[in-house]
């Protein structure tokens, strides 16, 4: 008998505990989510972080003048622009298991991706960009080192990004779309010897019309016989590395 009655008050004190809990948990989600219901609540709280955009380190209004300072002739819209395309084409090339999506880009980009898609086929996953939409890019940083000139510009985006293997989604989400935000390298090779590396000889860097050595990129036009040289400052510019950033 004793037992019994031990037993009923273990069990309403069982039933007891599992009603304030599933108290606090309504007063918990009502509090946090505006509704009783915690699973919907969570779902709640996906939806307002896949709504949500990353914000980003902005310093374009401190670093764009001193990048004009350097270059006069360089095109902040028409560079953040190409940034964006760039961007847009290396996620999508991913997405495509194609290395010829991506149009821009230096020999160092383009081998990059070519790492990651060969990688991605080795461990037999693919990894998928949908619906991929830039809400704002800025100039990150600015900084010179190794005959080189950086201009770092830093994208926010959201998409539909997962990752698959033969049947199912391992990683990620169809249903909730996906806030990041990446880094693009934009880079001025103003080492003489650099360019010639980096372009592969693609570009001759002489003067047009007298033949002269142009051992200063940024100079506006030859220093033996004053010839323009725009179209050479033109093609140092080019997008060699894109990285997530967390």
């Amino acid at each position: 008998m004793i037992f019994l009655i031990l037993l009923l008050i273990v069990i309403l004190a069982v039933f007891c505990g599992i009603l304030y809990v599933r108290h606090k948990a309504k007063e918990f989600s009502r509090t946090i989510f505006g509704t009783e219901d915690l699973s919907d609540g969570i779902r709640q709280m996906k939806r307002e972080y896949a709504s949500t955009p990353k914000s980003v380190s902005g310093m374009t209004n401190l670093l764009l003048p001193k990048i004009v300072s350097d270059f006069p002739d360089f095109e902040y819209d028409e560079m953040k622009e190409r940034a964006e395309n760039t961007l847009t084409q290396y996620l999508r090339a991913v997405t495509q298991k194609n290395t010829a999506v991506l149009t821009d880009g230096n020999t160092e980009l383009k081998q990059q991706l070519e790492n990651h898609i060969q990688m991605l086929s080795i461990k037999g996953l693919w990894e998928h960009f949908d619906q991929i939409k830039i809400h704002r890019t800025e100039i990150h940083q600015y900084k010179k080192a190794d005959g080189r000139c950086i201009i770092t510009f830093q994208s926010a985006l959201e998409c539909f990004h997962y990752i698959t293997d033969t049947s199912s989604v391992i990683e990620g989400s169809k249903e909730y779309k996906y806030q990041t935000k990446y880094n693009t390298d934009l880079i001025y090779i103003q080492d003489r010897n650099l360019l010639e590396n980096e372009l592969d000889h693609a570009l001759g860097i002489n003067c047009p019309n007298c033949g002269a050595p142009l051992s200063s990129l940024g100079a506006k036009k030859c220093e033996y016989c004053g010839t323009p040289v725009i179209e050479i400052n033109i093609h140092a510019w080019s997008f060699s590395d894109i990285k997530e950033m967390n």
